[in-house]
């Protein structure tokens, strides 16, 4: 048995339980009680956890993100820009009928066809100040509201925002042109359209409302 399964079994050991006993008597045959090895009960209660699954926790516990995610810096200033998601056919999209549907070069525009009614909210879980806006922003308790994060470990900042989230790769980065963090992303007719909070401004004003409010 190695260190790493040491802990877990001392915690299955560590409860203990208290009998009572009383002597009622002896009925029919008696047999000496035989006392089971130490080593060899700890190592029937290790085979009985599913080690799988504590290690899954573990990892999970220390996941900070897909290898591909994108870092970003802090935003210095609030600022909203659109994204166009124009996209341009690289290769002929056939119409299995021995045709072209969409020859390579074709050019459109998703958001003619379709509307996104969600928002996106991207921010920096390493970053306190971008928690502390996001649990007191508007968005904090919207289900229409995803959360990406550049940064941060999945269950504390899950666990510190009551709400699930998902990570930012470089391909969303890219696709909506992300520059700063946090940022907040929706459709705005044919754009998706981009904004930089600058939370130390933000957290200025609270503080100044809070105070002008005493």
């Amino acid at each position: 048995m190695n260190g790493r399964m040491i802990l877990p079994v001392l915690a299955l050991l560590s409860g203990t339980v208290s009998v009572e006993a009383k002597v009622l008597g002896t009925y029919g045959a008696t047999y000496p009680i035989a006392e089971r090895d130490a080593l060899e009960e700890i190592q029937e209660r290790a085979r009985q956890v599913d080690w799988q699954k504590v290690l899954d926790r573990r990892k999970l516990e220390s996941y900070q993100g897909p290898p591909d995610r994108g870092t970003l810096p802090r935003a210095k200033r609030d600022r909203t820009f659109a994204v166009d998601l124009t996209y341009t056919m690289e290769l002929d999209v056939p119409d299995g009928k021995g045709g072209i549907l969409y020859p390579k070069g074709y050019t459109f525009n998703p958001l003619e066809y379709v509307v996104y009614p969600k928002s996106i909210v991207v921010i920096n879980g390493n970053d306190p100040e971008q928690l502390q806006w996001f649990v007191t922003s508007e968005y904090a308790d919207r289900l229409d509201v995803i959360l990406l994060l550049t940064e941060g470990r999945h269950t504390v900042v899950a666990k510190r925002l009551k709400r699930p989230l998902f990570y930012a790769d470089q391909k969303i980065i890219d696709r909506f042109r992300l520059k700063a963090v946090p940022s907040i992303v929706r459709q705005k007719g044919r754009f998706m359209e981009v904004s930089e909070i600058d939370v130390r401004r933000t957290t200025a004003k609270k503080g100044a409302g809070a105070d002008q409010g005493r």
